[in-house]
């Protein structure tokens, strides 16, 4: 079973440089995506549909702002779409699809960077979406939360570690609430089949100076599982052979789930 997330940085503009060409060849069975920058009407059919996989949204409702998207090989049993707080869903955050006992999950955390509003706006979110983490965790199911989280947890997961201890993103606050994150019994797949990894696992960088040639980045993007789902993953790779955002695709092979 083969997941991937990726980050798009706008839809359309993923679509262009090539982006649903890659996806067509890489035998997915869940695709998630982030920050869609779009709303349905600005969806062209392959973007609703790409070959074989179906697709499903929670759009912003600011034009040209966030949303989050899932595309799936097989129908889900069922989609859940926001997380029931109006605020956040306003901004199109969450996406849920269940297919039996397991949970395919979209998931994009805000931002702080832009100001210390959203910074705040962030710590917000975070303190209202841990309480619903921990009732995921607790419902039985197998759950996969992919997404951008926009915190590298460890120094291992950015190479200017030293010098962005004071920035949005590796903040002491927002490593230790992903530390609580894990506490709870989550897993980073990536980090528990590959523990002692650091530069080949970065799926952002900066689009300033020469910040992905010299591979100058963060580890954002994560697949976070229950133990039961963990386990059975067997892989995961950072696609960078091609662009088609600041962002790179996390793809991970899970053994096949029933």
């Amino acid at each position: 079973m083969r997941i991937i997330t990726v980050n798009l940085n706008g839809i359309r503009s993923a679509a262009n440089k090539g982006f649903f060409d890659w996806l067509r060849h890489q035998r997915a069975d869940v695709v998630c995506v982030q920050e869609l920058k779009a709303q349905a009407a600005d969806l062209t059919r392959e973007m609703l549909q790409p070959g074989r996989l179906l697709g499903y949204f929670h759009y912003a409702e600011k034009k040209g702002y966030s949303g989050v998207g899932l595309y799936s090989r097989r129908q889900p049993d069922e989609i859940i779409e926001g997380l029931g707080m109006a605020d956040i869903d306003a901004e199109g955050r969450y996406l849920e699809a269940r297919f039996g006992q397991l949970s395919v999950v979209s998931l994009y955390l805000p931002s702080g960077s832009a100001s210390e509003a959203r910074q705040a706006a962030k710590f917000d979110f975070m303190a209202r979406f841990l309480p619903h983490l921990s009732a995921l965790r607790k419902s039985g199911r197998e759950v996969i939360l992919c997404g951008d989280w926009n915190i590298a947890h460890t120094e291992k997961d950015l190479r200017n570690w030293r010098s962005n201890q004071k920035n949005s993103g590796f903040l002491p606050e927002e490593r230790a609430w992903l530390g609580q994150v894990l506490a709870l019994g989550w897993v980073d797949v990536y980090r528990a089949l590959y523990p002692e990894a650091e530069g080949e696992g970065y799926t952002w960088w900066s689009n300033r100076g020469q910040a992905f040639a010299k591979n100058v980045g963060w580890r954002i993007d994560y697949q976070i599982a229950t133990p039961g789902i963990a386990a059975r993953a067997r892989s995961a790779k950072v696609y960078k052979a091609q662009r088609f955002s600041d962002h790179a695709p996390l793809i991970v092979d899970y053994a096949e789930w029933p």
